[in-house]
């Protein structure tokens, strides 16, 4: 890659003819084409030259998911999780496992912010709600987290509660930004930048014509292992590339969330969620020794009520033996959002110089192009 050439306009995966399933995305393409759904970014970038711890340079952020934006914390969805490798952290997520019900919105941030991202979570929360904590249960705020000190000054404590309530106030249900952005901004995958992605599902009426969508904060893995819609593109680019420098320890990890508007419990949430790795499985993650490969799911289609003076609340259930077309369309969703990331990053410098260069789109597009020209059926020969 030129270092002087102009850079590639940022292109997503479906726009460079990668093959990415069967399932029709929804209309956005995006966790946002569930209906409800919000995101939004706080992206943190300034400085640049050597590390000084305090100072910079800074390559950071937080993105916040909004899974029910009227009133999470009094009408509560439900969740699930699956951790397939575990060397990370999600903060909230053993009360999750344990009560399946998400009532905060979703952080995502660096590794060394969780705690100032929390904080920032539960001041919201307490002017939002002000009975949190005397007539209302306290709160554990659900942070999700990714190391970026390649690239930012992780230790510098550069996040703080504005930046959060920044995050939360720019959640949209429109299209969501992907790359450098957010938690993404100081992200790399498989060598090369990345950072936020999203995809969606939409079902076909027949199956029962529910939307799954996905956001991940991808940072896992390495330039040989990268496929992309099942070709070994990591490998192909690898002789070109892989000189480059780049990060050479801390190989990991990727957050993914997943909401759905199928009626799901918590059983078949967790459930759901396990399909996701098999997703960043297919991008070409190992799930690394010091990597966390950790999934949360939802369902925007039942709300459980903080406070109620009936006995039993009744919930909409899909039955388990549906449950396989939305299992193919997260996995789907899953390894769609993890090649956004990648594709529409750029190339960002960090600390001490560090630069991690954007994937080269148009060597992608033409490896796709190339496999498409050779598994077209032959063309009968017309007399």
């Amino acid at each position: 890659m030129d270092a002087a050439a102009a850079p590639e306009r940022r292109r997503r995966a479906r726009e460079l003819g990668i093959p990415l399933g069967r399932y029709r995305p929804g209309r956005l393409n995006a966790i946002t084409d569930v209906a409800g759904v919000k995101v939004g970014h706080c992206t943190l970038v300034h400085g640049a030259g050597a590390l000084q711890v305090g100072r910079g340079p800074v390559r950071t952020g937080v993105t916040c998911i909004l899974p029910n934006p009227a009133n999470l914390f009094e009408e509560r969805v439900v969740g699930g999780c699956f951790t397939l490798n575990g060397a990370g952290e999600v903060s909230g997520l053993t009360q999750l496992m344990e009560w399946g019900l998400i009532e905060t919105p979703i952080f995502l941030t660096n590794t060394l912010s969780v705690g100032a991202v929390s904080d920032g979570a539960v001041k919201w929360m307490v002017e939002k709600y002000p009975g949190i904590g005397r007539e209302h249960d306290v709160i554990i705020p659900i942070v999700g987290e990714c190391d970026d000190s390649w690239l930012n000054d992780i230790a510098g404590g550069h996040v703080h509660e504005e930046h959060v309530h920044e995050a939360i106030r720019a959640a949209s249900d429109g299209p969501v930004p992907e790359g450098n952005v957010g938690g993404g901004t100081g992200m790399i995958c498989c060598d090369f930048k990345a950072g936020i992605g999203t995809s969606s599902r939409k079902l076909p009426q027949a199956l029962g014509g529910y939307t799954v969508g996905v956001l991940v904060m991808s940072n896992f893995g390495l330039m040989r292992q990268l496929r992309m819609g099942g070709l070994p593109v990591g490998e192909l680019l690898e002789p070109r590339y892989g000189a480059l420098p780049h990060r050479e320890k801390s190989y990991g990890s990727i957050i993914a969330v997943v909401a759905t508007d199928a009626p799901l419990i918590t059983h078949q949430l967790n459930r759901l969620a396990k399909r996701a790795a098999l997703g960043v499985g297919r991008v070409g993650s190992s799930a690394m020794h010091g990597s966390g490969e950790i999934m949360l799911a939802f369902s925007t289609a039942n709300m459980v009520p903080r406070q109620t003076r009936k006995m039993v609340y009744r919930v909409k259930l899909l039955l388990d033996q549906r449950l396989d077309p939305l299992y193919e369309a997260v996995i789907e969703a899953t390894e769609e959002a993890i090649l956004n990331s990648l594709c529409m990053a750029e190339d960002m410098d960090g600390v001490n110089g560090n630069l991690s260069r954007a994937i080269p789109l148009e060597e992608v597009r033409t490896v796709a192009a190339h496999w498409r020209r050779m598994t077209e059926p032959p063309r009968r020969r017309q007399d």
